[in-house]
């Protein structure tokens, strides 16, 4: 009964792909080297993690589901089983499974940020930046969440707090953006309104730790969009200390490399 339930929930929620904002699952298994899922040395836990990494979130449910009748104190599996409804687009299921997992063990700061990336889902901005603040009480040391955050704050127009928000999360983990995460945490989609707004908060954030080469790829994305203009942005503090790298010289003032070429040639 409990299959037949399942089944049904995920042929709605495929019919609602294209108008709910998805959320990713960190995974980092190497699925290479994954053992049949079936494998009767396996435990449940172990399993539905197969399956999330091979994508096939249905069965991982089932299996979350079975191993909870077994250990309904866990946190951790109500979590997961979240996480596989969340990657199926059954977010008010989702939901309540995070809300389970945190009623379980109010010091697990993973569900509270999958509950956070719900909220945004929902387009529900500042339910979703009370969340993550509330996560970080508990995880201060999160880049995921400070992540989060600040993109749900970018959402809501308060661009100083996203630029602080990603500066943070850049701090904490160089590599925040690069990679999916950990396991067990969500993060959400960046599909933001203005992407070159977006692309310039990012490109300042990178060069606010001093990551030079992220900084000027992210401000040249700002610039493909049409936000602002090079010699403008050049101009800004933010950018100051990367004025004398060739990559950010031929973005900013592609006119004073054009002309010392000219001059070199001329010589």
């Amino acid at each position: 009964m409990l299959r037949i339930g399942l089944v049904l929930k995920v042929a709605i929620a495929s019919a609602m792909i294209c108008t709910v904002s998805s959320a990713q699952l960190v995974d980092r298994t190497d699925q290479s080297r994954d053992p049949d899922p079936r494998a009767v040395n396996l435990t449940l836990e172990r399993r539905g993690d197969i399956y999330m990494a091979r994508k096939m979130y249905r069965e991982a449910g089932e299996t979350y589901t079975e191993a909870i009748l077994m250990e309904p104190d866990s946190a951790k599996l109500v979590n997961k089983l979240g996480i596989s409804y969340h990657q199926l687009l059954m977010l008010d299921d989702a939901r309540k499974q995070y809300q389970r997992a945190w009623k379980i063990d109010k010091t697990y700061g993973q569900a509270l940020n999958n509950l956070g990336t719900v909220y945004h889902a929902k387009g529900k901005y500042r339910q979703a930046v009370r969340t993550y603040r509330q996560a970080l009480k508990i995880s201060p040391y999160s880049a995921s969440i400070y992540s989060n955050l600040g993109t749900s704050q970018f959402a809501r127009r308060r661009f100083k707090d996203a630029s602080a928000a990603y500066l943070k999360a850049l701090e904490l983990d160089p590599n925040v953006f690069e990679v999916k995460g950990n396991f067990g945490t969500m993060l959400q989609e960046r599909s933001v309104g203005n992407r070159g707004k977006y692309y310039y908060f990012m490109a300042k954030a990178y060069a606010g730790v001093e990551m030079w080469e992220r900084a000027i790829l992210y401000l040249r994305k700002a610039l493909e969009e049409g936000y602002g203009n090079a010699r403008k942005l050049a101009g800004e503090s933010a950018f100051e200390a990367m004025h004398e790298l060739p990559g950010f010289q031929r973005l900013a003032f592609p006119e004073t490399i054009a002309s010392a070429a000219d001059n070199a040639t001329t010589n």
